[in-house]
């Protein structure tokens, strides 16, 4: 089948010399190319946790507090604005 694709000048060049280089025709480069690209199996994405993301930031910022968590001064009137759904 024929088609008609737009590349660059640069890549052109560089597609034509290589299959002149190994003696082909650039039609049969761009086919291998293609073929080489099809049959490869897409990698999925690895999709981070949170943990992952943030571990980065991890000790970023000093509070002065070793452990807010365990201050229960820090944690009063926490949560008393929040809206309560059924």
């Amino acid at each position: 089948m024929k088609t008609t694709i737009d590349v660059s000048d640069y890549l052109y060049r560089r597609a034509k010399s290589e299959a002149a280089l190994r003696g082909r025709k650039l039609k049969d480069l761009v086919e291998e190319g293609l073929r080489m690209v099809l049959e490869t199996p897409r990698d999925k994405p690895k999709r981070h946790s949170l943990v992952e993301l943030m571990q980065p930031a991890c000790g970023v910022v000093d509070s002065g507090i070793a452990d807010l968590g365990s201050n229960r001064e820090h944690f009063a009137g926490f949560g008393e604005d929040a809206v309560r759904y059924r």
